[in-house]
This record gives structure tokens, C-alpha cells and sequence, in this order.
């Protein structure tokens, strides 16, 4: 599950993108070069092999761990791109490209929101979408939309396998979510039950109404941090906390959990703000232009590793899970105005992912010497209790 937005304005272009993965699925912020590839050259993908362009594109991403794809990023011409899952009438092909390595292919390719739409369509056709769109979970297939956008304009993609219609931005604020959107291709080709399941109309509504109105980066973070009425999260059985669109995974039929989160601003030299770690309401979001040196770290996997930030990070939010309310109220105005200085003078990137560490390591003291209980419902900790040892996090280590 995701949710993905974008704000127009005579100022310009913002946009932002929650990502929602595996509780335990780690993503990794990640800058490639741009690069020149010999003729007759081939590119492994997540599941298949395709022809490798002559030239690529400089970009940064947010990736799965395991996969070749993204759920988001941006390139060297100020194009950034997010995907959702969508679910469809048709089967998925067993082998084929996923959303996610067709999103990357789109920045790899393209200098122009609109020519990405083509390069992701014209890929579209000639190889399918699909194959295991989890590692955990590798029976799970689905179909793909994306919200592209640079700063002259935005666009919507939505497809159903080889099949797509493409919609470009003219509100003044436009969201995606887990169904399709544009109305003649939703009529043709939606699975309107997985889109009820994820709650995807009603996340939407939020992101859509945060985006009509966005003056900033600010805004579009402070819609990514929505938990919906609830204002905490508010966890069903059914689908744990997808009343908004800072998800928490705790659901039975759909149990996702927000594990990066982007915001771009387009309006003059691109900037963006990553995560680069789980759950935003508990996350700094970063300064990071493209082409910026990142920190340098071991592979990341689903299981936890203290030399990996986002892991690191996993031990806050955890732990600050047990008393959601509680427990973020005591660090989130020094958040916010270590976040604020961040989107006013915006130091290097490096610069800022040390000081956010430095903030979130004092953090994550206060909450595990707080003596703050339990909040949770029985059902809700044990589901937990089991995700925490598939990670090899050892009981109370973020307690």
C-alpha cells in the first residue's frame, strides 16, 4: 500500500510519496551515477533481463532491499516518480517487470516527466509487468500507477497488465492511492474489493485535500504524517492502520507498514526530503539534492542490523509503538524544529543524517527510560512479538 501526491501552484511544483512495505522489509536511500553502457548490452532487472540503454540518468531512490526496482526517486533533470500497487481484473504474468524497476527504468531514461511516461509504457508493452512484488510474500502479484511529475507539470499513469491511460495534472492537487483513478480505465479494469480492504479511497481523500492547499515541503510532510481521524494510529484487524496514510502494520487481510517516505520541491533547484527510514511520524525528514555523497553502509535485509540506519531507526519506532501518543509527544517538538531548520537552511546531506541520528539515538533514551506501559491490545503486541523475531530483534531490545 502507498500514497502519492502532488501540488501545483504558480509557484511551482511539490511532491511527495509514503511507501508502504513488509514491517521488516528495510529500504535504502542510494545515489548511482549517471553512466554510458556498450551496444548490445543487457540489464538485469528484478525478475528479467532487458536491453540496456546507451546511456542512464543519475539518480537517487528509495529501493527494497532485495529488489532492482523503487518505490521512489528522482534524477539529475528534476524528474521524480512513485508508484502504487493497484489491483486489477486481469492475472498477473508470472515473470516479467515489476512497477517498481519500471519506475527506476522511467528516471534512468527520461529527462522530462512526460518522456518517462513513454519510456514506462513503451517497456509496458514490450515486456509485461509482473512476478513477486514481495520477498516475504512471493505469491503476492499486482498491477501499477504512477504519479510523475518535473518541474514544469505532473502526469498519471495507471495500467492493467499491457494496458494503460495516462492523465495529465491540471487541479491544483491530485493523489493516487492502492485503486485506479481514471474514470474510464477504473470502470474497465478495477478490483474495486482489494482498493475497499486498503482503505484507499479514504487515504486518498486526505492526501488530495493536504495537496490542494500545500504552500511547502512542510505541508506535503505533515500530510505523509496523517494517521487519519484517530490523529494516533487507529488499528483494525482487518487492515491495521490504514485509516491514514502514516501506516502501521498490525491487519490480518492487509498488515502493511509506511517504510520510507519522500518529499520533492520543485520550485527552483530541485530539493528533496527523505526518510530514508519506517514510519514518518517518528522519522526526520532529510535535505538530499541529487548527487550528493550519502553515507556508506553493508546490504540491507529483512533482518535487523545495527550498521544499517534504517534498522537503527526501527528501535525508536518500535519502541515508540507501545504508547503511540504518549511516547511521540515527548520528542516531536524537537522533531519539528530540527526538521524546520532542515527546510529553511538546508545543510549537506551527510551533515543532516548525522544530526538527525545524533536527535533520534537522545530519543530513543527518553522512550525506553520512560517507564511509559503498554498501550496496545493484546492482539496487536503479540503481532508484533512475532515480527520483531523474524528480524532476530531480541524481546525489549526497543522496548
Amino acid at each position: 500500500m502507498c500514497d502519492t501526491l502532488v501540488s501545483l501552484s504558480d509557484e511551482g511544483v511539490l511532491f511527495a510519496k509514503n511507501s508502504d512495505r513488509e514491517p521488516n522489509e528495510a529500504q535504502v536511500v542510494e545515489f548511482i551515477p549517471a553512466a554510458r553502457h556498450e551496444a548490445g548490452a543487457a540489464l538485469a532487472c528484478t525478475h528479467i533481463e532487458i536491453p540496456q540503454a546507451p546511456r542512464t540518468n543519475a539518480i537517487v531512490i528509495s529501493r527494497p532491499w532485495w529488489m532492482w526496482g523503487a518505490e521512489m526517486g528522482a534524477n539529475e533533470h528534476g524528474v521524480v516518480i512513485g508508484n502504487e500497487a493497484v489491483w486489477t481484473r486481469r492475472r498477473p504474468a508470472e515473470r516479467a517487470l515489476l512497477g517498481m524497476d519500471l519506475l527506476r527504468l522511467g528516471l534512468e531514461r527520461a529527462s522530462t516527466a512526460e518522456r518517462a511516461v513513454s519510456v514506462i509504457v513503451e517497456l509496458l508493452e514490450r515486456h509485461g509487468q509482473g512476478g513477486a512484488c514481495s520477498h516475504s510474500r512471493p505469491g503476492l502479484s499486482y498491477d501499477n500507477s504512477f504519479l510523475l511529475a518535473d518541474p514544469s507539470g505532473a502526469f498519471v499513469l495507471e495500467t492493467a497488465g499491457r494496458q494503460h491511460a495516462t492523465e495529465r495534472v491540471r487541479a491544483r492537487g491530485r493523489s493516487i492511492s492502492n485503486e485506479l483513478t481514471i474514470p474510464g480505465f477504473k470502470r474497465a479494469h478495477s478490483d474495486w474489493l482489494h482498493g475497499l480492504v486498503a482503505s484507499a479511497g479514504r487515504r486518498r481523500q486526505l492526501t488530495e485535500e493536504a495537496a490542494c492547499v500545500a504552500e511547502g515541503p512542510a505541508d506535503l510532510i505533515s500530510a505523509l504524517r496523517q494517521h487519519g481521524p484517530a490523529g494516533s494510529p487507529s488499528w483494525s484487524l482487518v487492515n491495521g492502520a490504514l485509516a491514514g496514510p502514516c501506516v502501521h502494520a498490525g491487519g490480518l487481510l492487509a498488515s502493511s507498514q509506511t517504510a520510507g517516505s519522500w518529499v520533492a520541491d520543485l520550485r527552483s533547484e530541485p530539493l528533496h526530503f527523505v526518510t530514508a527510514t519506517a514510519a514518518p511520524c517518528t522519522s526526520l525528514f532529510k535535505p538530499l539534492r541529487v548527487g550528493e555523497a550519502l553515507f556508506s553502509e553493508p546490504a540491507a535485509r529483512n533482518h535487523f542490523d545495527e550498521e544499517i540506519y534504517w534498522w537503527r531507526h526501527e528501535l525508536l519506532h518500535r519502541a515508540t509503538l507501545r504508547d503511540h501518543a504518549g511516547l511521540l509527544a515527548r520528542y516531536r517538538p524537537a522533531r519539528d524544529l530540527l526538521e524546520r531548520s532542515f527546510i529553511e537552511e538546508p545543510p549537506p546531506a551527510l551533515e543532516a543524517f548525522k544530526r538527525a541520528e545524533a536527535m533520534e539515538r537522545s530519543w530513543l533514551a527518553e522512550v525506553v527510560s520512560s517507564g511509559v506501559g503498554e498501550a496496545r491490545p493484546a492482539w496487536l503486541r503479540r503481532y508484533w512479538q512475532k515480527i520483531d523475531r523474524r528480524a532476530g530483534l531480541r524481546e525489549g531490545l526497543a522496548a
